[in-house]
């Protein structure tokens, strides 16, 4: 039996035919044909196939680790989930725009300023928030082509509102005087959410789960939903049984940390502010021992007088899987 195959190889940037080819097969069964084909395919376009897919899988890079504490190697926080050449950005502090130009020259191309068009707010928190301006307004002047989209809890679209009140004059100069910016892109499209799906695209599902940050009227994690990854990201938060139950299963877990031991050291009211508002060691170990997470990193360290070891320690009494001790600028893939 004959076999007469006509294929056109097709760019699949351009669409455009490349080649033509035909392949002759006589007197084999349909069981060789297929295994003949599989391989044609994969000798044509497997490379391409793999390109494609390792440029559209999920990395994370931590742009901020810091605190309010003025660590100079510690931008304040802030985390990028990077599907493809679309970053979604999780909290602003201080820095973030300047840390993903160094991400970028890392080779993080996702992360060029003129590129940010998506951020998320765990929270209001001066640490976590002071670098919107420069998220708004940097990342417009260096070719941002589109409104930012910004989402978080209630009292951000307020806070939007007066950034953009303070800045008025700059966006005026900038629109009418001689400087050629683009007009209606320094626009904010800021939204107030409420727990529960809040953001999809043909990228990913963003949740946003309420943590218990202290006497905040709402604070959040989110989870990101990729097609490679599940990703949670605690933000600021005491042990939260809700960031548990988001966490179950999830691939990473990014979560804060203070270190418990050098907590027990500072004066009462501290430690009452402390124990409200965030999470020591072994009580990340053991939120996510519960919820099975396969990598558990950690971010906005507080150690005070401790260690970068002793937080590392109190984690892994009570957590026995992968644990990364997260710096400014660390790239997961």
């Amino acid at each position: 039996m004959w076999f007469f195959i006509f294929v056109k190889v097709t760019c699949p940037f351009s669409q455009r035919p490349v080649k033509l080819y035909k392949l002759v097969i006589k007197g084999v069964n349909m069981h060789i044909f297929k295994v003949l084909m599989v391989g044609f395919l994969i000798a044509n376009f497997g490379a391409v196939f793999t390109t494609i897919a390792e440029e559209e899988k999920t990395q994370i890079v931590l742009l901020g680790t810091g605190t309010p504490i003025t660590s100079p190697d510690r931008s304040g926080p802030s985390v990028a989930i990077v599907v493809g050449d679309t970053p979604y950005i999780v909290d602003f502090g201080p820095g973030i725009v300047r840390r993903g130009s160094a991400a970028k020259e890392l080779g993080i191309e996702a992360l060029r300023s003129g590129n940010l068009k998506h951020a998320f707010a765990t929270h209001l928190h001066s640490d976590h928030t002071v670098g919107y301006p420069d998220l708004i307004f940097t990342t417009w002047v260096m070719g941002r082509n589109e409104p930012l989209k910004v989402f978080g809890p209630k009292g951000l679209e307020e806070m939007t509102k007066h950034i953009l009140k303070a800045y008025e004059k700059d966006i005026d100069r900038r629109v009418n005087g001689l400087e050629p910016q683009v007009d209606q892109v320094w626009r904010v499209k800021a939204k107030d959410v409420n727990p529960g799906p809040i953001f999809e695209d043909e990228n990913v599902k963003v949740e946003a789960i309420p943590v218990c940050h202290g006497d905040w009227d709402q604070s959040f994690g989110y989870k990101f939903i990729t097609s490679d990854k599940t990703i949670v990201i605690s933000g600021d938060t005491a042990y939260c049984p809700a960031l548990e139950k988001a966490a179950t299963g999830a691939d990473v877990l990014i979560h804060e940390v203070i270190d418990g031991e050098a907590l027990k050291e500072r004066e009462e009211d501290w430690q009452n502010y402390h124990n409200a508002f965030h999470t020591n060691g072994r009580d990340v170990g053991k939120l996510a021992t519960k919820a099975g997470v396969k990598h558990l990193i950690l971010y906005h360290q507080l150690w005070w007088g401790g260690s970068k070891e002793a937080i590392m320690d109190q984690v892994k009494s009570t957590f026995k899987g992968k644990v990364s001790f997260g710096n400014d600028l660390d790239i997961f893939n």
